[in-house]
């Protein structure tokens, strides 16, 4: 039996499947500390003119343990100073496109894009290949029985990082700095409004990482699926490690607009967890209902979403206005 759409009643009423952690904060707060004594030392590689009135970078950062943050950065060459976004990248292993930040610049944004990974973000199509297949494939199991070694730390932190640079770059404008991702991107995208004050908005589209306990309420949790990732090891420990790491953890901290964009057939990152996380933000929200969404824009069952986002939020926000929240749900089938 096929299954064009879906339905969710009451999503307000949706608990969380774990408590949040006592000491959630205080773990944060000291890796960011940790973070802090690890000088930035950007490096900006000018890139040939490849679209008339923008510039563009190749950039690299410092990050914890000895590793990197690669990514793209372009602006517009005319103009002293600009709003910010922050893209970050769903799941997998691939390289970033110039058109990502290049159309952006074209816009008028200061634009920073940053790989997932600590990989250089223009190599082969074999180069990731081969990593997908060998070394990071199953990345997010990587050490996720060890809240300080787990493969997500040095990513949330990048992600801190990012912004941070962009808020210390001399032609940000001091007033507008947007993070917005999908899937893996979506998760870092609500953790940076998390982590970061200065965001001032965050978008986020199917957003992983929510929910690692569904499964003690008979729910499938969002990806990493991170309550069944044992792998030999001791289970109770990978368990623990996951409620430092879950964006339902994160969002009491965000203060900024949200726009969020679920899919109700997603079973990657299932639309119940995502609504008890996003039942606990405090500041306002914009919440896209895709009933015949699955987790990819299949036959366009996202554009109502794509379309809040540039038609409306990107727009308001480049011009230093409030986003155009109408109301708390929006939904449409197509």
């Amino acid at each position: 039996q096929k299954v064009i759409g879906g339905a969710i009643a009451s999503p307000e009423k949706i608990v969380l499947s774990a408590n949040r952690p006592d000491d959630f904060d205080a773990f944060w707060d000291s890796q960011i500390e940790r973070l802090k004594k690890i000088p930035k030392n950007p490096r900006l590689k000018e890139m040939p003119d490849l679209r008339r009135g923008v510039e563009y970078y190749k950039t690299t950062l410092d990050n914890i343990n000895g590793s990197t943050i690669q990514g793209q950065l372009a602006r517009p060459k005319k103009g002293e100073k600009f709003p910010a976004l922050l893209i970050v990248q769903w799941a997998g292993v691939y390289p970033l496109q110039r058109r990502w930040v290049l159309d952006k610049a074209k816009e008028g944004w200061l634009v920073l894009n940053i790989n997932p990974h600590d990989l250089p973000i223009d190599q082969d199509e074999l180069f990731y290949t081969d990593l997908n297949n060998g070394p990071l494939k199953n990345y997010p199991r990587i050490c996720n029985e060890d809240k300080y070694t787990s493969y997500f730390l040095r990513m949330y932190l990048s992600c801190y990082r990012a912004a941070q640079y962009l808020t210390e770059r001399p032609d940000w404008n001091g007033e507008t700095l947007v993070v917005m991702g999908a899937s893996q991107g979506g998760l870092q995208s609500l953790i940076t409004a998390a982590l970061h004050p200065k965001i001032t908005a965050s978008l986020a589209l199917v957003p992983a990482g929510f929910d690692m306990y569904g499964p003690v309420l008979g729910r499938k949790g969002g990806w990493q699926q991170w309550y069944n990732a044992i792998d030999y090891k001791d289970e109770n420990e990978v368990r623990e490690t996951s409620r430092y790491y879950d964006v339902a953890n994160f969002v009491p901290l965000i203060k900024c607009p949200v726009l969020v964009g679920i899919g109700l057939l997603d079973q990657t990152c299932p639309p119940e967890g995502i609504f008890a996380g996003m039942n606990q933000l405090k500041s306002s929200k914009e919440i896209i209902l895709m009933p015949n969404s699955e987790h990819k824009n299949k036959n366009d069952t996202q554009e109502l979403y794509s379309n809040r986002v540039e038609d409306d939020w990107l727009p308001a926000l480049l011009k230093g206005e409030q986003p155009p929240i109408r109301q708390i749900i929006n939904s449409s089938v197509k």
